[in-house]
């Protein structure tokens, strides 16, 4: 089964553009590992044609917060549409099972015994300063971070979150996680 773990950070703020709309944002870089190649890579949006066929050739996609943030704003790019493609938002996941949401960065401390590297509005600081090289090693870190959580959870059937200085558990049920489904696209592929 090839994955696709993925993350996006944008140039812009829901604040800059009026609107709490992902598909109104742009994009400054995306990143993804790649399960058929074992390999991070990074792509500026003059650079998303390269990344299409990846995507299209998933069998799943693998995010934090991306059904409601990383898939709209994709979708804006994509000449298709990338909800077809099966895909696992793990933020989605804890809140059916926790009945809440929490942080990258919570679940990462506490599971990982890791802190991300920045946040998000980072991002778009760097971005403004021209700072393409520090977003795009905050982004990889991001998917690496989701990645570690995503091969945790399937081990484990479990993550852990920091709250406070305590540390506490979210039991999940993984086995509909790798299911196969047909449903890859083509919309970039020559036929």
């Amino acid at each position: 089964m090839r994955k696709v773990v993925f993350d996006i950070e944008t140039r812009n703020v829901f604040a800059d553009v009026g609107k709490n709309d992902p598909a109104l944002l742009d994009i400054a870089v995306i990143c993804i590992y790649d399960s058929e190649t074992d390999s991070y890579t990074a792509y500026l949006e003059e650079e998303l044609g390269k990344l299409w066929p990846i995507i299209e050739r998933a069998d799943m996609l693998i995010g934090f917060n991306t059904e409601h943030f990383d898939i709209p704003l994709l979708n804006k790019y994509y000449p298709g549409d990338l909800t077809k493609i099966k895909s696992l938002d793990i933020l989605k996941e804890i809140k059916k099972t926790y009945g809440r949401r929490m942080k990258l960065d919570q679940l990462a401390e506490g599971t990982l015994g890791q802190k991300k590297s920045g946040h998000g509005l980072d991002a778009v600081t760097w971005w403004r300063q021209g700072r393409i090289d520090d977003i795009k090693k905050y982004c990889i870190d991001d998917v690496r971070l989701t990645k570690e959580l995503y091969d945790h959870a399937m081990q484990h059937q479990k993550l852990l979150f920091k709250e406070g200085k305590e540390v506490l558990e979210i039991k999940l049920d993984t086995s509909e996680w790798e299911k196969s489904v047909e449903n890859k696209l083509t919309f970039t592929l020559p036929f």
